[in-house]
């Protein structure tokens, strides 16, 4: 089944032109290696806004995200640019998307998972002072502590589900949040969820229990 769940506009528009940070290029570029719509929707973003960086009209780039622009519009479309290349396509049990293998090896399987509460485990990255590329490993039929944005969070689901108030987020779907979002993801039944999140801020929870987590959560 595709996902239900897509990148907001602005979103994909970074990633053309190459104006996201390197956590969220990672959690984009495996949302796109998984979603149909959104590899459409970027096909037509990068056709835009190489008109527009042709054109010089009314389009601020600094001089990388145009030369980034232009080195993605000499990519053929007739496959994502992050496809997998053919050694890829050995099946795995538990495989890694390609585009967060450079920070979490190939397989989900074997990572390192570090306990932070009851039926929660994680595998985090800091890539800058307040970026950070996470996995998180969530039992079934756990509530998340309600909590807001700081800055955005780009979560995308790689196996099981959860839900909160935005909808029933499966594999593939991404939630692409910013800092008027609050939610409380809850996990479904049968199965654990894990998630890959990028965060340019820190989470802000709601009461002391949940902020007593943050202590030994950064997200």
């Amino acid at each position: 089944m595709s996902p239900r769940h897509h990148l907001h506009v602005t979103t994909l528009m970074g990633f053309a032109t190459g104006a996201l940070t390197p956590a969220f290029t990672a959690v984009v570029a495996a949302h796109l290696s998984l979603c149909p719509e959104c590899r459409a929707r970027l096909a037509l973003a990068d056709a835009v806004g190489g008109q527009l960086v042709e054109q010089q009209h009314g389009l601020s780039l600094t001089a990388g995200a145009a030369d980034a622009m232009r080195e993605r519009l000499t990519v053929s479309h007739e496959e994502p640019a992050v496809a997998p290349a053919a050694e890829d396509h050995v099946p795995s049990p538990s495989p890694m998307p390609v585009s967060l293998r450079p920070y979490f090896g190939r397989s989900l399987s074997t990572l390192p998972w570090r306990w932070i509460g009851p039926g929660i485990h994680r595998v985090s990255v800091r890539l800058a002072s307040d970026e950070q590329l996470t996995l998180l490993r969530i039992a079934p039929g756990r509530s998340l502590p309600v909590h807001s944005h700081e800055g955005r969070e780009l979560t995308l689901i790689l196996s099981g589900a959860y839900d909160d108030a935005l909808g029933h987020f499966a594999p593939g779907d991404v939630a692409d949040l910013d800092e008027d979002t609050e939610h409380q993801p809850i996990t479904s039944r049968g199965t654990a969820c894990i998630c890959v999140a990028a965060t340019d801020a820190p989470l802000r929870f709601a009461g002391w229990m949940a902020r007593t987590l943050q202590r030994v959560l950064p997200l």
